[in-house]
């Protein structure tokens, strides 16, 4: 199975693509769509969404990963991630994949094994579990690596456990 995982963000949205057999994964890409600051607020939404179209039709994912928004103290910046969610999710709809979303707490569960590791703990296992030989960068690259293989890991099992990740 080929999945994406993507990071949302309307700065920096990250990519990671892996190959998974369920047991094992293999990279297939990663990346980062960046906007700027100084661009209106639909522009940068249509660059991530036609930028992330490319990256689908490019590398052929059958299913998409997401993270989940949870709330922050800074509702503007949480409204603008969750434009920029929107805008990813869609993307993946219209390239008519299956959408799943995981908290970040389920994430670390799947790629660490434990639900409060810590960012570097998380990126360092994204390295062994792809066999890299550094960790994948920048944050939001490795992040949505993460997410494809919190996906790999618990996707596959969700109809033994439901309370892995949900389809939207």
């Amino acid at each position: 199975m080929r999945i994406i995982g993507v990071d949302p963000g309307l700065a920096i949205t990250g990519y990671g693509v892996v190959e998974s057999d369920g047991y094992c994964s293999r990279l297939v890409d990663f990346g980062c769509i960046r906007t700027a600051a100084d661009v209106a607020c639909p522009e940068r939404l249509e660059r991530i969404y036609r930028e992330l179209g490319a990256v689908l039709a490019r590398t052929g994912p059958s299913v998409m990963a997401v993270e989940k928004l949870f709330f922050s103290k800074n509702s503007s910046s949480a409204m603008q991630v969750g434009e920029a969610r929107g805008v990813v999710m869609l993307a993946g709809r219209h390239a008519n994949l299956p959408v799943f979303e995981y908290t970040p707490l389920q994430v670390k569960q799947a790629v660490v094994g434990y639900g409060r590791a810590e960012k570097r703990q998380v990126q360092q296992m994204v390295k062994c579990i792809l066999a890299l030989q550094v960790v994948p960068g920048p944050d939001d690259a490795a992040d949505a690596l993460a997410l494809a293989i919190c996906h790999a890991h618990t996707g596959p099992t969700r109809a033994v456990n439901p309370r892995g990740g949900r389809h939207v």
